[in-house]
């Protein structure tokens, strides 16, 4: 925490890109802990399954915090429809370019994001287009890992602690196949679905018109217990259910 005070007492006014996971949930605790002028901004796309809006609106009274909701038609960017390689990239440029433009109107002009010092740069476009437009990661500019984010999150009592990590819905769809909406929809039931059943932390996958499952190893006895429902429901979406035997 030592490491984030420094960081405030520099950036007292500031804009946080909030998603509702651990990264940014214990960012906005760090910058209120820290007494830091803190709004969050959360974009509402296609792309987000309705329980990271709901961790995002819980956490955000939990802590006193100042949430905005904007709302954007992602599919509307053909290069982001298109779902290249890098897909990602243009995502981010026009997600943060909404919040930067919302952050301006209400007069906060330095823009951060969670990402931590335990994650991967060389393999995220997406931090390519954050350097690009100067959103700064303070998580990572303290080199703050993602198990001490954990760490603290639980001794803060924040709810987000074990929060599996979760990706974007368009990650489930292969680059090269266009996004569509449908897809999405039944990508978002589908692990709604395996949640109720007790899941956690695993994909469902489109595969040319089937779902492949990938899931921890630890969860592959409840999906033998659970097999003949779960292929009954996810055949009313899917033409077929396959497993990943590479777990997770």
């Amino acid at each position: 925490m030592e490491r984030l005070r420094d960081f405030f007492s520099e950036h007292k006014k500031i804009a946080l890109a909030f998603s509702g996971g651990t990264d940014s949930a214990f960012l906005l605790y760090a910058a209120k802990y820290f007494n830091a002028d803190v709004k969050v901004y959360y974009v509402k796309s296609q792309f987000q399954p309705q329980f990271e809006l709901d961790d995002a609106i819980k956490l955000s009274k939990e802590l006193n915090a100042d949430l905005s909701i904007i709302n954007v038609d992602i599919l509307s960017y053909d290069e982001v429809k298109a779902n290249p390689k890098n897909r990602c990239y243009y995502c981010k440029k026009h997600i943060f370019s909404k919040i930067i433009e919302k952050a301006k109107k209400d007069n906060f002009t330095t823009i951060i994001d969670g990402t931590n010092y335990s994650d991967d740069i060389l393999d995220r476009p997406g931090f390519k287009a954050l350097q690009e437009m100067k959103v700064l990661s303070p998580l990572r500019i303290c080199k703050i890992t993602k198990d001490e984010v954990r760490r603290l999150s639980k001794e803060a009592g924040l709810f987000t602690y074990n929060k599996p990590a979760y990706a974007c819905l368009a990650t489930r769809i292969e680059s090269g196949k266009e996004i569509m909406i449908e897809d999405l929809v039944k990508t978002s039931e589908s692990e709604k679905y395996l949640s109720s059943l007790g899941f956690s932390d695993f994909r469902v996958r489109l595969r040319g018109e089937n779902a492949l499952l990938e899931l921890k190893e630890k969860d592959l006895e409840l999906l033998l217990k659970n097999r003949e429902q779960i292929v009954n429901k996810l055949k009313q979406s899917y033409k077929g259910v396959a497993l990943n035997l590479e777990v997770r």
